[in-house]
């Protein structure tokens, strides 16, 4: 395919790859609406919040294990192959999560969903860098990253509208004939790309990495689970964890062929564009973990009209990311970005105004909030990570750039998840003392769980249900502080090591100088 056929084609390229990009991203949040029927034993698999935890982690974790590898092999065999395969290891692993038969069943196929979505992320924004110049990169990147707002708010709503007609599988067999459409769109659109000169794989790096999150994660959520923290079950796991990652990055800053550059650090702009992402998703996802069980089993929504709440953050995407780059012209990725952060911030630490009985249209109000916060914060981080490399090295850009939002989720939905358990089963603990043994380990597992429980105890257990409620959103309060605090770290970040308006145009300069010439399409 020649390079004026790709111009011609390019705007339609970048749809097709927002596409593939937007049922990854809507994977895991179409699934936040479904948790509460997973967990229910009857209509879905009777998952605890533990296994739920899991379920998000287990694909989040593979898929950042792996982001950076599959960026390499993309950038050696050809970046439209590991694509279309990726797409199609997706369908194949969505195929199998609709049909799992238990919890651990659905753990195993998420983890092959994250396999098939670590082929397929690194590939569309290295793909977007090679055929846009420079002069329209940063606005093709901010449709590219809205996709990825948009796909956290409209998930929900799709979900919703899916579980009021069919089965809780629903939510995965819908990605089938979407990526069949996409695969066949991107044979015939897409151009094929390599880096001429790519990096080897580095299989030490990648199971350091994946054995590292895994185990840390599972100490996460093992004391969330059990609410004690200061045992061997939970910190020995925690700091083994933390043991082989440091592991990781000491071998990482050595090999000459890493699974994840750690030396790309170095350069200040990106690490603070990294930074941000990451803060802004360990925040932001981890409290839509929670909000959902908010939403559904203390407020009563059915699964379509809590996915529907969730469409005043969608507008918020919808409205605001096309715009970021004009901002980033006009203010700068630092003020643009420290901005979205405060906002996220703000958002956040609204949480404190929802209650049991709390209109509402608050809770919409926050998210229209967050959802302008995050519009603003993905897309110049994004194209600071991407413009701090030359164009040959856009498979590494993109892969760090989603290696740390996905580490960012899956950490997010294991410490926030954690809180909320931790909280909630504590204010509980009266109440749980007098029910049966059984019962009693199935209310504090959960909200959802806590309510199963009552409804079987018939007017028994109308008193456990208002407590229950109130220590749930007690524990949402304890945790939309914490992540606040986080966000607002995020802020100063940004605020202290991104480049401002004045340093961006000479740094921007000097990248023009350093970088060779660009990467043409080529069959």
């Amino acid at each position: 395919m020649d390079s004026q056929t790709v111009q011609r084609r390019r705007w339609y390229i970048l749809g097709v790859l927002t596409v593939s990009l937007l049922v990854v991203v809507l994977d895991n949040t179409i699934l936040n609406v479904a948790l509460k029927t997973i967990a229910d034993p009857e209509k879905g698999l009777g998952a605890t919040q533990s296994q739920l935890e899991w379920s998000i982690n287990s694909y989040t974790l593979v898929f950042a294990g792996l982001l950076f590898t599959f960026g390499v092999i993309g950038d050696r065999i050809g970046r439209k192959r590991v694509l279309m395969g990726g797409m199609a290891v997706f369908a194949l692993a969505s195929l199998a999560s609709a049909y799992a038969q238990s919890p651990d069943q659905l753990v195993y196929a998420r983890a092959l969903m994250g396999l098939g979505g670590a082929a397929i992320m690194p590939q569309t924004l290295s793909i977007i860098s090679n055929v846009f110049e420079p002069h329209e990169r940063a606005r093709a990147i901010g449709i590219w990253a809205g996709a990825v707002g948009l796909g956290v708010a409209i998930g929900p709503l799709t979900g919703g509208l899916l579980l009021a007609h069919f089965w809780w599988g629903s939510v995965f067999l819908i990605n089938v004939p979407v990526i069949v459409a996409g695969v066949t769109l991107i044979a015939f659109l897409v151009p094929e790309s390599r880096n001429p000169n790519p990096g080897r794989l580095d299989p030490i790096g990648v199971l350091l990495s994946v054995v590292g999150l895994v185990v840390v994660s599972y100490g996460i959520i093992q004391g969330g689970d059990k609410g004690e923290w200061l045992t061997l079950g939970t910190l020995g796991p925690i700091l083994a964890g933390l043991a082989v990652l440091a592991l990781f990055v000491w071998h990482e800053a050595r090999t000459a062929s890493p699974a994840f550059d750690v030396r790309l650090f170095k350069d200040a702009r990106m690490s603070a564009a990294v930074a941000s992402i990451a803060l802004c998703f360990f925040a932001a996802t981890g409290v839509f973990f929670f909000t959902s069980f908010y939403m559904q089993s203390v407020r009563g929504l059915s699964a379509l009209e809590s996915g529907a709440m969730v469409l005043p953050f969608a507008a918020a995407q919808l409205i605001f990311s096309p715009r970021s780059a004009g901002m980033v012209r006009r203010f700068g990725a630092k003020a643009v970005c420290t901005s979205g952060l405060l906002l996220v911030t703000v958002a956040l630490a609204s949480y404190q105004f929802v209650g049991t009985d709390t209109p509402m249209w608050i809770l919409g109000v926050i998210f229209f909030v967050q959802g302008a916060g995050m519009a603003n914060v993905m897309p110049p981080a994004t194209e600071s990570v991407m413009s701090a490399l030359p164009r040959e090295k856009a498979g590494a850009g993109s892969a760090v750039n989603n290696v740390a939002r996905q580490v960012a989720v899956a950490m997010g939905v294991a410490v926030l998840g954690s809180v909320v358990a931790s909280v909630y089963r504590g204010d509980l603990h009266d109440r749980l003392a007098a029910l049966p043994a059984g019962a009693r380990q199935a209310a504090g597992e959960s909200i959802e769980g806590a309510h199963a429980v009552a409804a079987r105890m018939g007017t028994a257990g109308h008193g456990l249900i208002g407590p229950a409620d109130t220590a749930f959103v007690h524990a949402m309060h304890t945790a939309s502080i914490a992540a606040a605090v986080v966000s607002f770290l995020g802020a100063l970040v940004v605020l202290k090591w991104m480049p401002g308006r004045a340093a961006a145009p000479a740094e921007a300069g000097q990248a023009e100088q350093a970088a060779p010439e660009p990467e043409k399409a080529r069959v």
